[in-house]
């Protein structure tokens, strides 16, 4: 492109980048100290490898070779695009410019400009050398009419072969499609087709296209029967939502399924090279490839130690002592860098882990009826639990599929430890509680019971005066013996603390809990956070511009989500991965999160539907929220409808900036676009339900954005980083059942007569299982270090508008306010579930934190 600037007059930029040799100088040490590269590409000159990281070579080498051209905003070309400018290359380095990150490097740049050219909107970029480049922002000054211009972009910026098209990026003002300005209208509409693709081809390192794919690649075919698992998505049969499409060769046994191998990532969706979140995730990746085998020939092959605890003590003893492994082992993970702070090996001990919460106060009042309710309402999963509306609990499941699934709890059964009160007069009160895994593992328990023993379970809990739950029967139910056609054959426990019943009882507490953990961990947290957050970020990314205002308003709350979704379909939830390890369900893990898809609705995961449904709050415009609780002191849901109505305020005001009315929102072509395809591609399996919003008016786009906000960061914050500090005593949340309930005469029972804790530690999780949970769970219940929480944003230049900054600063203000309203509940002594017999307050809704294992603050992304 010719110049077309008086170059009488220039325009002053500066350059913020990161170099990749920051960390990794391999990708350059080819091309040679004092190398450059011409416009093709090709090396010219030096030989000498760069040695000895020297930062100053490696920044005038890039200042050297990457050019830029500006775009207007304000005048076309003859083809009525914006003008570009002559390309430019980068100039003097500006190492000591303050106000700088670590690692970051400045250069200036200078433009030629004359009047005729106009404001510029937009720049072209190119890399000519071989390493690509993280392009953190660019800044213009004293533009003629305009002062200075911001480009926020975050964006790594490979050799200009790598794409088809120029790397385009745009200032950080916000546009409604039919408000952008005419010049930069061919310049959007472009980018958004870059990032679409065409839906072909095998995707490469650096590009940075979203589409769609199912979930054909948890399972490896290749690999024998043991890995074959089910294609999750596309079917009425396995519902699911959509993932990033990779592209992969298929398997030779099932050309539908993926080849397993690395997993693409949009380029820009990679963690930062800064981000303490590397050390995280690609910790549990060296658990799954470098430790746990280790940790597998120590018990299994070395028998240095059994696969079995053999006392409470010795479980406690993980977090006071350690296990000490041999020193070939030791010496075999010392070196891995991820794993060191984890794995905390001083030279005499390993697996030492950070005593849970949950024990550091009381080391048995987990093991009180009183937590095992309150758990429901503040602990970890507090989002499933439901009224009682009818009795006995009925079941959903197909009857002449499943034959007679309902509940044989009766009336006289409950009624033991109802006191003076009926199940009627309970029932009329609003004061009985389900918690209802019945339906949801009864269909795959056969399936289950190949390598478990586990029961799907109905536990129903009753309000007392003091606000706490008091459990009053446990229903245990397996298939029936002659086939799950012919119904339910169930069992129910009622409290006791004296003699075996008391065992017996525990062990019944704990059946109940591992169906609680395995749901939390496959649902609550991963379906409902995790998978169907994927789809909305796909179709943002292809069809909602970085001018688009929704675009900027949801962006920071997609921040890594890819990244750590496809970084589980490498380790986590893969067949044979650590999941399928440690979780009772085994093989069928993922599986059974399809069939619970099936009843997921956008809608009701705003909080307040959400406990509407569940009958736990009913509609009182005179109430706070509108919404009166059933379960006054129920923390989750005071503290979470704080968080919902503070989101949906801060939407409802941003929204509002842009869409006057609702014809705004109907003739807004990429809102509409991106709404249609998250729901009909997306979300495909589902797009046939009446629920989705229209996208119709104002409030459409304001609660859907709400959702969207709320799901992914105080929903996953809810239900994910209370993860270690209950679960990492494996006593309070065990993951797997080995034993049914032991019958009079057995072996099994004696023992449990005998030992209580010994029948206990046989039936839950066992040794190898818990290490494995408990290194992983402490890896996913910490915050980075660079952690963005709800309220904040990393970027000061996320938007031009300062209408929406004071909007977002009141937001993160209200935030503030509501962490003390959270810390005042939790010091008064009449809200007993705030704390529990535990005495562990309710914090993880509080929406600030610092790095590691804190059990509170709300991260703006699912980003762990």
């Amino acid at each position: 492109m010719f110049g077309i600037f008086d170059k009488g007059q220039k325009i002053k930029g500066t350059v913020v980048l990161m170099p990749k040799n920051v960390l990794d100088f391999n990708a350059i040490t080819s091309i040679g100290k004092g190398g450059v590269l011409d416009a093709a590409g090709n090396l010219i000159g030096g030989v000498t490898s760069i040695v000895g990281g020297v930062v100053d070579t490696a920044t005038a080498f890039l200042g050297r070779n990457v050019s830029m051209q500006l775009i207007s905003a304000t005048k076309t070309d003859a083809s009525g695009k914006g003008l570009v400018g002559k390309e430019t290359f980068l100039s003097k380095h500006l190492p000591q410019l303050p106000t700088l990150g670590a690692r970051q490097d400045a250069f200036s740049i200078f433009f030629e400009y004359d009047a005729n050219f106009g404001i510029p909107g937009a720049f072209y970029i190119r890399n000519y050398t071989q390493a690509e480049f993280f392009l953190v922002r660019v800044t213009l000054e004293d533009i003629p009419n305009r002062g200075s211009v911001q480009f926020d972009c975050n964006s790594w910026v490979y050799n200009f072969k790598s794409y088809k098209n120029n790397r385009i990026f745009f200032t950080n003002d916000a546009y409604l499609p039919s408000q952008t300005p005419a010049p930069l209208n061919h310049f959007r509409e472009e980018e958004l087709q870059n990032l679409r693709g065409d839906g072909t081809g095998e995707r490469k390192e650096w590009d940075r296209i979203y589409d769609y794919d199912v979930y054909n690649d948890l399972g490896n075919p290749d690999g024998g029967d043991a890995l074959v698992r089910p294609i999750l998505g596309g079917s009425s049969t396995h519902p699911y939502p959509r993932r990033v499409r990779t592209g992969r060769k298929p398997t030779r046994k099932d050309l539908k399924s993926e080849k397993p191998g690395a997993i693409y990532v949009p380029r820009d969706e990679n963690f930062g090279h800064l981000k303490s979140s590397d050390f995280l995730m690609y910790g549990i990746k060296s658990l799954s490839q470098d430790v746990l085998p280790l940790l597998q020939s120590v018990i299994f092959d070395l028998n240095f130690t059994p696969n079995e605890f053999d006392s409470f003590d010795e479980v406690r003893g993980l977090f006071e002592g350690g296990i000490k492994l041999p020193t070939d082992i030791l010496s075999q993970i010392s070196p891995l860098p991820a794993l060191k702070e984890i794995l905390r090996t001083d030279g005499e001990q390993a697996l030492k882990f950070p005593p849970p919460q949950v024990i550091r106060v009381s080391k048995s009042a987990w093991n009180t009826d009183e937590e095992f309710g309150r758990e429901m309402l503040a602990g970890v999963n507090p989002n499933v639990i439901r009224l009682l509306q009818e009795f006995p609990p009925k079941s959903t499941l197909d009857a002449t599929v499943y034959g007679d699934q309902n509940s044989t709890i009766t009336k006289e059964h409950l009624e033991t430890n109802l006191g003076d009160i009926t199940v009627e007069e309970a029932l009329d009160g609003k004061r009985l509680f389900l918690l209802d895994y019945h339906d949801a593992f009864m269909p795959y328990l056969e399936r289950i019971n190949l390598n478990a023993k586990a029961y799907a379970t109905r536990t129903i809990l009753f309000l007392q005066d003091d606000g706490t739950l008091k459990p009053l029967a446990i229903e245990l139910s397996l298939p029936h013996s002659n086939g799950v056609q012919y119904g339910a054959e169930s069992k129910v426990f009622l409290p006791a603390h004296e003699g075996v019943e008391s065992t017996i009882w525990m062990l019944a507490k704990a059946h109940v809990i591992v169906n609680d953990s395995c749901y939390h961990q496959l649902m609550s947290h991963w379906l409902n956070t995790h998978a169907v957050m994927e789809p909305f970020i796909i179709a943002t990314n292809r069809h909602l511009s970085v001018l688009h205002p929704i675009n900027k308003l949801l962006f920071p709350h997609y921040r890594d989500t890819i990244n750590i979704n496809g970084l589980a379909r490498q380790a986590l939830i893969n067949a044979g991965g650590i999941i399928e390890q440690t979780f009772c369900p085994g093989p069928n893990s993922i599986e059974i999160s399809s069939a619970v898809y099936k009843n997921w609705v956008f809608t009701d995961q705003a909080l307040p539907a959400d406990l509407i449904k569940r009958g736990l709050a009913v509609e009182d415009p005179s109430s706070p929220h509108g919404l009166r609780l059933v379960i006054e002191d129920y923390p989750y849901a005071v503290d979470g409808l704080e968080i919902w109505d503070a989101i949906k305020a801060w939407v409802q005001d941003y929204v509002s900036l842009y869409y006057p009315t609702d014809e705004a929102v109907q003739k807004d072509t990429e809102i509409q676009k991106w709404w249609k395809e998250a729901v009909e591609k997306g979300h495909g399996d589902l797009k046939d339900k009446p629920w989705w919003p229209k996208m119709q008016t104002v409030q459409d786009l304001v609660q859907s954005c709400s959702i969207i906000i709320w799901t992914a960061s105080a929903l996953h914050a809810a239900v994910n980083f209370g993860q270690y500090p209950y679960g990492g005593y494996i006593l309070n949340r065990p993951t797997i059942s080995r034993r049914f309930i032991p019958e009079p005469g057995t072996p099994e029972y004696d023992e449990m007569v005998k030992s209580p804790q010994k029948a206990y530690l046989r039936t839950i999780t066992p040794k190898y299982q818990t290490l494995v949970d408990l290194s992983v769970i402490e890896i996913l219940s910490r915050h980075a270090s660079d952690e963005v929480y709800l309220g904040e944003n990393n970027n000061k230049f996320w938007t031009s508008d300062t209408r929406a900054v004071q909007a977002f600063q009141k937001f993160g203000s209200k935030l503030t306010e509501i962490e003390g309203k959270i810390t005042k509940r939790n010091n008064e002594s009449s809200l007993r579930n705030r704390t529990g017999p535990v005495q562990l307050p309710y914090t993880l809704l509080l929406r600030s934190s610092e790095e590691g294992l804190t059990f509170r603050g709300i991260p703006n992304s699912i980003s762990i």
